[in-house]
């Protein structure tokens, strides 16, 4: 491209304005028509570059362009030509003497945007948006970076990179990938971040969002935690924007108020709705508008963020910019992501239109100070390492997703390039290695994981030292994956010590460092210490509330350890509280059919099974199957753990009919789903032959029993607990059927056996 300086023989390109992760922005001139114009290029892609991603994004590309080369309005940037030149797909545009929103308020030191100007900046976009919508495309990545604002004063929307056309169903799906809630974070609607259906009214939404921000400074939810932010769109009731800013005029404190809505019914019907609220109040005749929407409280619920509360004109204690931390765990997982550093915004795949381009940026410069592993290898191009970085992020998003082993095979990819490229020591090949780690231990692969960690943790230790935070995330998930191979002595030293470095170099109640001890104390409950984990668990929850907030998913799920250990430790009428807690805290929070709320409400059941209240869990449990089965299918092995539970106490209400006919339909379908020798099946199977022994079917119990024991024997050894007490079932059996001798003969046998393993004989 840059050898030719021409494309198709008529655009010539003069001067580089910008470049992103996908392409670059050029000033141009059409030699046919004789004017300036911006020609945005995909990066060419070499053959050592995964095919089906390149598709992807060409696809993606040439779909945009289609969509906004259709709009023709003065508040659209207009797109000329767009196709593809020497394997280069380009897009011509109409060159933009302006800024972006977010530039302004940059240039403005993040105060507030004049009040005239909100207001203008309000009338166009709305004008705007209400012709794309009626075009049938919505935006859905309204953002102040997506909006400029030309030397004239015309306001333009950019970037419709992520288009929804609204009869084109599929289309969004086919490119993103199932339950990608596109989008920013501090502007995206409620029902995206939910997955759920997005229409025109979403964007209504984040220009809502957008408006907020101009008028008073900072955005709507103005939280450093992206799981804060997100459940503030989702829960909180935002602040009146006069609360900010007293000279803001009523009519558009009430009109951004109802675009923030938390449900699109409540928002105003459409753009053009919303562009005569603003005509009319700007007139002076804002009484007559009309109120839609429940009445919005004074005060504002805020959320509790695990860093500070970042206010217009200030900056981070660590020095970045405001920004939302996509780094962070947004639910119970214990991973902190090894590739992008706090405070960084994930880069952008959509390789939008108009975007933000950064310009005058030398991407070297990520490497500058470190010494090449070998002297020889020459420089890595910018255009290699921003591809690599883009790829990277890619498999990141696929492990969000939980596709896992697509995940694993793009970092593996990516790995072995940084190799090649920056050296195995080199923080951006260490970051690759660290995420095939982790994709590892998600796929079952303990083994493998835990000997790419360990090369992990030395090579930081030798280029970052031993006390750095990437070396100790590494030297955690070591911990970790020691857990997951019965390795919890192993797993212990590690964490103590990586416990220990973090309190000295972090603080005892930095995030990372309570993650550290969190883990630890599960460790401990593994190695049979009960009170130690219960005492530390508790602990770790009380900071964690004191820090993120009782309801953020980190507090709930210490909260949920100490509950577990309780259990353990025979308190059950505190566990069943603290269950309790976590089940309300995490629907609240999460949503009453997330995962993690749904385990919390099985662990009430099981807590008050103990406690001999089995007609309230059966009933709780006949809810949580209908509930399991509505989210994830008949099949999922989530319903059959239900299930399980509500034949159990059906039995414990001597319904044994009704759990034997359970026990039996539960069995049958782990069998298919899991296999005849997993675990979940030979319990269920148990309890086929508990309910046939109580219904004095006692020849037919002892063959299911028999059948148990061996697979238990052939999977787990002869000398297994489980193994054993599968032949006392047996033993126990024959003994109902007068077999005394055969009876007594079993006994002795397991008690050989527990006498041999060192456990007492009862």
């Amino acid at each position: 491209m840059a050898d030719t300086r021409l494309i198709q023989s008529r655009y010539r390109l003069l001067d580089l304005i910008g470049r992103g992760g996908m392409g670059e922005v050029w000033r141009a001139r059409d030699e046919s028509l004789g004017r300036h114009v911006a020609v945005k290029c995909l990066k060419p892609t070499g053959p050592q570059h995964d095919q089906s991603f390149t598709r992807i994004l060409r696809e993606r590309f040439r779909r945009e362009a289609r969509v906004a080369a259709a709009l023709q309005h003065r508040g659209v940037t207009v797109v000329h030509d767009f196709g593809e030149y020497e394997g280069v797909l380009y897009l011509v545009m109409e060159l933009l003497d302006g800024r972006n929103l977010s530039q302004l308020l940059e240039d403005n030191k993040q105060h507030p945007l004049p009040v005239p100007d909100v207001v203008d900046i309000a009338e166009q976009v709305a004008d705007a948006l209400g012709y794309t919508h009626q075009q049938g495309i919505v935006h859905r990545d309204l953002k102040p970076a997506n909006i400029m604002r030309l030397a004239d004063g015309t306001v333009k929307i950019c970037d419709f990179g992520i288009a929804r056309l609204g009869h084109d169903i599929g289309f969004t799906s086919r490119l993103t990938g199932t339950g990608i809630a596109m989008g920013t974070p501090h502007y995206m609607s409620p029902e995206q971040i939910s997955g759920g259906q997005v229409d025109h009214r979403s964007d209504l939404y984040s220009l809502g969002c957008v408006l907020y921000e101009i008028a008073t400074g900072v955005p709507p939810f103005d939280l450093d935690d992206a799981w804060a932010v997100l459940v503030g769109h989702r829960d909180t009731q935002p602040e009146p924007l006069r609360t900010h800013r007293a000279e803001l005029p009523g009519f558009f404190d009430r009109v951004v108020l109802e675009l923030l809505a938390k449900t699109p019914e409540e928002r105003p019907a459409d753009a053009g709705d919303l562009r005569q609220r603003i005509a009319v109040g700007r007139t002076g005749e804002q009484r007559h508008l009309p109120v839609s929407g429940p009445p919005r409280p004074s005060g504002r619920v805020r959320l509790a963020p695990p860093v500070p509360v970042v206010r217009p004109g200030q900056r981070r204690p660590d020095g970045e910019p405001r920004l939302p931390s996509w780094t962070r765990g947004m639910t119970t997982g214990h991973k902190a992501s090894g590739a992008m550093q706090l405070g960084l915004a994930p880069p952008d795949h959509s390789a939008g239109l108009t975007g933000e381009w950064t310009t005058g940026t030398d991407l070297r410069a990520l490497t500058a100070g470190l010494p090449p592993a070998r002297p020889e290898r020459p420089t890595p191009s910018p255009e290699l390492l921003s591809t690599l970085a883009n790829r990277h992020s890619a498999g990141l998003n696929l492990g969000r997703l939980g596709h896992w082993e697509e995940a694993g095979e793009v970092h593996r990819a990516v790995a072995a390039e940084r190799e090649h490229a920056l050296g195995p020591d080199h923080p951006d090949t260490l970051s690759s290695r660290y995420e095939v780690g982790f994709t590892l231990s998600r796929t079952g692969r303990a083994a493998d994981a835990l000997r790419e960690f360990g090369r992990v943790a030395q090579g930081r230790e030798r280029t970052l030292g031993p006390d750095h935070p990437e070396t100790l995330a590494a030297r955690q998930e070591m911990a970790y994956v020691l857990g997951q191979l019965g390795r919890h002595f192993e797993a212990h030293q590690v964490y103590a010590a990586v416990l220990a470095s973090r309190e000295r170099s972090m603080g005892p109640d930095h995030p990372d460092t309570l993650r550290c001890r969190h883990n630890l104390a599960f460790n401990l409950g593994r190695l049979g210490r009960l009170e130690d984990s219960y005492r530390m668990s508790r602990d770790v929850a009380h900071a964690r509330t004191r820090l993120l907030g009782a309801s953020h998913p980190d507090t709930l799920v210490t909260l949920y350890e100490v509950a577990y250990a309780l259990g353990r430790l025979g308190r059950w009428t505190d566990a069943l509280q603290t269950y309790r807690e976590v089940a309300q805290g995490r629907a609240r929070a999460l949503g009453a059919d997330h995962p993690d709320t749904l385990s919390a409400r099985y662990e009430v059941g099981i807590s008050l099974g103990r406690l001999g209240r089995s007609a309230e869990a059966l009933e709780l449990y006949r809810a949580l199957v209908d509930d399991r089965t509505r989210v994830n299918g008949p099949a999922d092995p989530e319903t059959l753990r239900a299930r399980h539970g509500l034949g159990v106490n059906l039995g414990r209400l001597a319904r044994w009919e009704e759990a034997l006919a359970e026990a039996r339909d539960v069995c049958v379908m782990r069998e298919r789903v899991l296999g005849p020798d997993h675990p979940d099946t030979l319990i269920s199977r148990r309890e086929v032959a508990v309910g046939l022994g109580w219904l004095g079917r006692w020849a037919e119990a002892l063959t299911v029993y028999r059948t148990v024991a061996e697979a238990r024997e052939h999977v787990l050894g002869a000398d297994h607990p489980d193994a054993l007490a599968s032949r006392n079932d047996e033993a126990h059996c024959l003994e109902q059927l007068g077999r005394g001798t055969e009876a007594v003969e079993l006994y002795r046998r397991v008690a050989a056996l527990r006498r041999q393993r060192g456990v007492p004989p009862y």
